[in-house]
């Protein structure tokens, strides 16, 4: 979950593990979320920097504060980690996968082929 020697910000993997936890169902709309010290505890991490985390996901609205009990995850905050992550995908990944593919002289038709047999191949290991 947190990579201590990754290059991206400790407290920017705990909002994105978050996000991720909400995403897959595992928090859900007005659940509370683990607290800056448990995540502290559990990785070995200053608290100000979970707090740090968490505070960046209650500025995004997607977690809410209940003074003196803790944080919780926001009525809608599946929707607004979907589009926020959704716009990051097709301004910032897509155009490097498809960068990479055409530095690759793989064509646009090969590159949709493939991810269709991909999804497909998926779907069918699934049942």
């Amino acid at each position: 979950m947190i990579d201590i020697n990754s290059d991206k910000s400790i407290y920017i993997q705990i909002s994105e593990a978050i996000e991720n936890e909400i995403l897959i169902g595992n928090l859900q709309e007005e659940e509370q979320a683990p607290s800056t010290n448990q995540f502290a505890k559990v990785y070995q991490i200053n608290p100000a920097t979970a707090g740090k985390g968490l505070n960046l996901l209650v500025e995004e609205e997607i977690l809410y504060k209940k003074r003196g009990i803790g944080m919780f995850v926001a009525l809608g905050a599946k929707k607004k980690i979907l589009k926020k992550r959704q716009k990051n995908f097709f301004t910032e990944k897509l155009p490097e996968i498809i960068g990479e593919a055409q530095r690759l002289e793989i064509s646009t038709e090969e590159l949709i082929n493939f991810i269709v047999e991909y999804e497909g191949g998926k779907q069918d290991a699934g049942n």
